[in-house]
């Protein structure tokens, strides 16, 4: 469980603010990854706060960089950059634990939460709200030309999502998946 990096009590479930100091906790890299920040190499937007967002880098196998808002902790990453730094952050991962992917899925439910359309922080279209990964209970904003934005508390919750074998179970599903597309194909063939 996370703990907040002022009073170290610790930080209810996908939340970056404490409930007992009022601290804001910027979670999802404290304590995950060292990281600097760079010169902007974007006018990227953060598309909550509307202010700019800074590159910083992960220095994950060299340079990583990615955008952060310093007052909402919102994160973009650039097409696969997720993915990688999920992969980076999380390994020997081996079984499937459903019920904690329940548990941590209980905790990502928001009360009483209005969907919001975001602005892609590059070409500032609007970005498609998709889920991502089977059972991660993570609804991300999506360009598919751009990047994916994370809201404040969501890379930590992928992090354990990947942790109880939630990237496996994705993985299972997708070849499921596409198994009973070729039996269907095969089936088209064969009339």
């Amino acid at each position: 469980m996370a703990k907040c990096i002022n009073c170290a009590a610790p930080l209810p479930s996908n939340s970056i603010e404490c409930e007992y100091c009022g601290s804001k906790n910027d979670t999802d890299l404290r304590g995950i990854h060292d990281f600097t920040t760079e010169e902007p190499q974007t006018n990227r937007i953060c598309p909550n706060c509307n202010i700019s967002l800074k590159t910083i880098d992960l220095k994950i196998d060299g340079k990583f960089l990615i955008e952060r808002c310093e007052e909402c902790f919102g994160l973009f990453f650039d097409p696969g950059e997720l993915e990688a730094i999920i992969d980076a952050s999380v390994k020997n991962v081996y079984t499937i634990n459903l019920k904690k992917l329940d548990n941590i899925n209980l905790s990502m439910t928001p009360k009483n939460h209005n969907v919001v359309y975001i602005k892609c922080p590059v070409c500032s279209n609007f970005m498609n709200r998709v889920s991502f990964g089977t059972r991660s209970g993570v609804v991300v904003d999506r360009c598919k030309e751009h990047g994916i934005w994370l809201n404040a508390g969501e890379l930590r919750h992928l992090f354990e999502w990947k942790k109880a074998g939630g990237q496996l179970l994705h993985e299972q599903r997708e070849r499921e998946k596409n198994q009973r597309k070729e039996r269907e194909q095969e089936r088209k063939e064969d009339i």
